[in-house]
């Protein structure tokens, strides 16, 4: 006998119509979330940028112009993804700029001096970048030193070094032509460091947001105890973000020095600002734990997008600067403002505590 009532449709009907009808709730949800994404609003600052560059330079909308962009904002968007997990922990590091600027004078005293071959030359670079970030890893995992005093001290060290064995004057030229080939021209359409970048990129993303690997580095920013007792090896995960940092310096100092055929002791100087800007503007939380990779690229396109358009826009190059550290300013302002409209709105809303009854006489 069933047990459907009169004017009720049976179960399994109803359960079939259920999941036929929309959720118009949800949906809106999810919209209104993806409109209010920090990423979503970085991506229509970038939009709007190149509009107004566009309508005023004649040239800045031009494909290229456009690749000129990309050409030059590689080397600075490699420091940034290199930036990014440092960051997701919680860390930082100062040094970057100063080792690209070291792999770069490297790379050309192993080419000219010792004699190797370009291709040689960037394979050792990229080995002396790895121990470069190993120091930075054992200096903080090791003796657990705070990662702003060893990356500021590393930094000087780099840069000294490069300074000291260039004896600031020195400058390494006239490289083959098919090494400058990676940096100077295009192959299949692209500037040919694309070919180098955007695998790096996609190669980043994946380990930040698909593998267990990566998402553990949010873990560790928000709560580094709490992932030391849900059994994460926290010292070994830092050590191999800051070396992987390493080795990416040096991939962009190979390709600094092929765009721009030289290589000198000031290479990358002031590039770890302009990435940690990227990255913060990007919407990775300075105190670590949030952050997308994706973002960190659209932070790398507004700086890269307002650098160039300003030039084409005949305004001085001090004003970059300053657009660029309102930028960090403004980014590390919006990722406290949410925290403190919580913490007002709940002091809002908290009922006010009733004074006291006064005893009656």
């Amino acid at each position: 006998m069933s047990n459907d009532l009169p004017g009720v449709p049976p179960s399994g009907l109803q359960s079939s119509e259920a999941s036929r009808k929309p959720a118009p709730l949800s949906q809106k949800s999810d919209w209104r979330r993806f409109a209010f994404r920090h990423e979503t609003a970085l991506f229509l600052v970038v939009v709007i940028e190149w509009m107004t560059f566009n309508a005023i330079g004649a040239r800045f909308g031009t494909l290229d112009n456009s690749f000129d962009i990309l050409r030059h904002s590689v080397e600075i968007g490699l420091l940034a993804l290199a930036m990014t997990p440092i960051i997701l922990t919680g860390g930082i590091d100062l040094s970057v700029g100063s080792l690209l600027g070291l792999c770069a004078i490297l790379f050309g005293k192993l080419w000219r001096d010792a004699g190797l071959s370009p291709f040689a030359a960037g394979g050792v670079t990229l080995v002396i970048g790895a121990l470069a970030g190993g120091l930075n890893a054992t200096l903080i995992t090791g003796l657990r030193l705070p990662p702003l005093i060893v990356t500021l001290g590393t930094y000087s060290l780099f840069r000294g070094l490069a300074e000291a064995i260039t004896r600031g004057a020195d400058t390494f030229t006239n490289f083959p032509g098919s090494f400058l080939f990676l940096g100077q021209e295009r192959w299949l359409g692209l500037p040919t460091q694309a070919w180098v970048f955007v695998p790096m990129a996609i190669a980043i993303w994946l380990l930040v947001h698909r593998t267990t690997f990566g998402r553990s580095f949010r873990a560790i920013g928000y709560s580094p105890e709490g992932a030391r007792y849900a059994g994460l090896p926290v010292q070994r995960r830092l050590a191999l973000v800051y070396i992987l940092a390493g080795v990416i310096a040096a991939l962009a100092a190979i390709i600094y020095t092929a765009r721009l055929g030289q290589a000198k002791a000031d290479a990358g100087m002031g590039y770890e600002l302009f990435a940690i800007t990227a990255v913060v503007l990007g919407g990775t939380s300075i105190f670590g734990g949030v952050g997308t990779v994706h973002g960190t690229l659209l932070g790398v396109a507004a700086i890269a997008v307002l650098n160039n358009g300003l030039v084409h826009a005949r305004q001085p190059r001090e004003v970059a600067g300053m657009l660029t550290g309102a930028l960090l300013l403004l980014a590390l302002s919006g990722s406290v403002a949410p925290k403190l409209w919580s913490a007002w709105r709940a002091r809002r809303a908290a009922p006010s505590p009733r004074p006291a009854a006064s005893p009656s006489p």
